[in-house]
């Protein structure tokens, strides 16, 4: 077997962009499920928020140009008329030379255009001196000044954060639309792989940890995931156990299986699945360079490399934006990549992409990125790394001392 369809990493994601969308309508959850949940369609308010002027601070409620050259030597002097109530609705106007006392988040009066705090007053019976003027809308929130009415509060395709659900429910909203989470199903292959519960090995056998890995990186990617355990290289039954938990899932992943083996069935099975078919087999990249990309009847599917290390950086390169993909989230467009010098030459071939996982030291000068040779077969390079550095395929390396920027794994 030869590989063909070979792309590039950008050719790679662009074809991720335009290939894959999501597969499942939305749905509508309650606010307290929908954390990391994609929002499915715009949100606007119907109301604003808050619904009316409060206090920011516990003081008195006074109009800001009766404060006007108050100091400590020479303090102005309101009459106290009144006290708002927390949660209850200010009745009283404030007229010229008057003040009404407040707690933080109570409504300001009819009248009054700021607070002045209580370590800036002295109370004398119903006298009240000011030792500190104050500008119109000083320690208040006026009403709408967070939402307005008919603002989009959360557009379509935003991963919901603890902060985007607390502005749904600051304007009244107790449940959202959105993608539901992909399923993810994750078949291992191979002859030498055993469960890795395995207690004792006999020669030859390797316990599965890219079950592990992905799997939980495809939870750390918002999806639901399936374990479909572990079928031996034998064509009729692998094609067999994966068109069984394709049937099942949003988006298969077949770890193992993708290289020029005689016995790696991964090209036949996922050409057997449905249409297109296969996308990319092979991209242009060190480590993960027998990666197979399909798609079957709308359906992402993809075979990731054997190697732990290299399936795992595959995943978070292509694995993790069909996962983005599939939940209906936007592009972003910020890079949030950490800035770091390089502590040593690293060669690589032109015409190839290359990543080499690096740890992070923080030292006098700036934070430095080390990095972390290792083959792709052992897992312990991706456990003593932060993350890993892209040399562009039009390069023969970086520099010592070069500034480079590290995809962080999370």
């Amino acid at each position: 077997m030869k590989f063909f369809n070979v792309k590039t990493v950008m050719e790679t994601l662009d074809l991720i962009a335009t290939e894959y969308q999501p597969i499942r309508q939305p749905i509508e959850v309650p606010l307290i499920e929908a954390l990391g949940m994609v929002n499915a369609f715009d949100i606007c308010s119907d109301e604003q928020v808050p619904h009316f002027s409060r206090s920011t601070v516990d003081g008195f409620a006074v109009r800001a140009m009766d404060t006007y050259g108050a100091s400590e030597s020479l303090p102005a002097f309101l009459s106290i008329t009144g006290k708002v109530d927390m949660g209850r609705a200010a009745t009283m106007p404030l007229r010229e030379g008057q003040a009404q006392a407040i707690p933080t988040g109570g409504m300001v009066p009819e009248g009054a255009d700021g607070v002045v705090m209580i370590e800036h007053v002295e109370e004398l019976g119903d006298l009240l001196n000011v030792y500190r003027q104050i500008a119109p809308g000083e320690n208040i929130i006026r009403a709408g000044d967070d939402v307005r009415i008919g603002e989009n509060v959360l557009a379509a395709g935003c991963k919901l954060r603890p902060q985007d659900l607390g502005v749904l429910a600051a304007i009244g909203k107790t449940t959202v639309w959105v993608y539901p989470r992909p399923i993810v199903g994750i078949l291992s292959t191979g002859d030498e792989i055993v469960p890795c519960e395995k207690q004792t090995l006999a020669a030859g056998e390797i316990r599965d940890i890219n079950s592990m890995t992905v799997g939980a990186a495809a939870m750390q990617a918002g999806a639901e995931v399936v374990y479909g355990g572990i079928v031996a290289d034998e064509l009729e039954t692998f094609a067999r156990r994966a068109k069984e938990l394709y049937d099942k899932v949003d988006f298969l992943i077949l770890s193992g299986g993708s290289s020029v083996g005689t016995r790696d069935y991964s090209v036949q099975v996922l050409e057997s699945l449905g249409s297109p078919g296969i996308l990319v087999h092979g991209v242009s990249i060190k480590p993960g360079k027998p990666t197979i990309l399909a798609k079957a009847n709308g359906k992402p599917v993809m075979g990731l490399p054997g190697h732990p290390a290299s399936a795992l950086i595959i995943f978070h390169l292509f694995a993790g934006p069909i996962i983005e993909r599939l939940q209906g989230r936007k592009p972003e467009f910020t890079d949030k990549r950490l800035p770091a010098k390089l502590s040593r030459n690293v060669p690589s071939a032109v015409g190839r992409t290359d990543y080499v996982r690096v740890s992070l030291e923080e030292r006098e000068d700036g934070l430095w990125a080390v990095p972390v040779f290792g083959k792709s077969g052992l897992i312990t390079t991706l456990v003593d790394s932060d993350g890993m550095v892209e040399i562009p395929a039009s390069k023969e390396g970086i520099l010592e001392g070069e500034i480079v920027k590290v995809h962080m794994f999370y």
